[in-house]
């Protein structure tokens, strides 16, 4: 999945300040301390130490917090956000690898009040959302992602994964329901007991008759 690159601008920041507190920093600062912590985040998740890594990234996000970001408009409000949304998007990717599926969907329902057409937002939460068996959503989430990345082999390598289950759900419904409601079972054969019976007394009346005739005869 391809990624938008952002060039953030940090005007006259002094990297020596970071360790002040974040209210006494300016804009350029807290968007450049929140920065640095998702660089390390990025470097902890390719070493696979995801714990470490999301407390990285929600350091970013606290530099970047609500009240701040009500405060920015214009240039400073998109350099926040190409560095908040891709916190929230890790946070959702380790989540995901952690089998935490609600906090990744509710990481990526962040970046979406954001930006509603963010591919990875949509891609990460139809991950989740498919996880937790919410096919019908994640098949949503995927459809839209691909309208805006036509070309992403993930999108539609899930896409075919759920056509899969589909297929499999309805297979399995299929032998259920013949089962419930298919033809009965051949009634097993009834004993041939009753046709000894009628020749035995089939016998026994010849008998008798042809003893009648005889005594009749006598």
């Amino acid at each position: 999945m391809a990624d938008i690159i952002y060039e953030v601008e940090l005007i006259g920041f002094d990297e020596t300040k970071e360790r002040k507190a974040r209210g006494d920093m300016t804009v350029e600062e807290r968007i450049g301390a929140a920065d640095r912590r998702k660089m390390d985040g990025n470097s902890l998740f390719k070493e696979e130490k995801l714990e470490e890594a999301m407390q990285q990234y929600e350091m970013a996000i606290a530099y970047l917090g609500d009240d701040f970001m009500f405060q920015l408009f214009g240039k400073y409000r998109d350099m926040a956000l190409a560095v908040k949304n891709p916190c929230h998007l890790n946070m959702a990717a380790c989540l995901i690898k952690l089998k935490r599926y609600d906090d990744a969907i509710a990481q990526c329902g962040i970046v979406l009040v954001e930006d509603e057409n963010n591919v990875k937002a949509l891609f990460r939460r139809g991950k989740a959302r498919a996880e937790l068996g919410q096919t019908d959503a994640a098949r949503e989430d995927f459809l839209k992602a691909r309208k805006y990345a036509p070309e992403d082999k993930a999108i539609a390598r899930e896409l075919n994964l759920l056509a899969e289950h589909d297929k499999a759900v309805y297979q399995k419904q299929k032998e259920l329901y013949k089962g419930l409601f298919g033809p009965r079972p051949d009634p097993k054969p009834k004993s041939k007991n009753w046709l000894i019976l009628a020749w035995q007394l089939l016998l026994s009346l010849f008998y008798r008759l042809f003893k009648f005739e005889r005594q009749k005869a006598d």
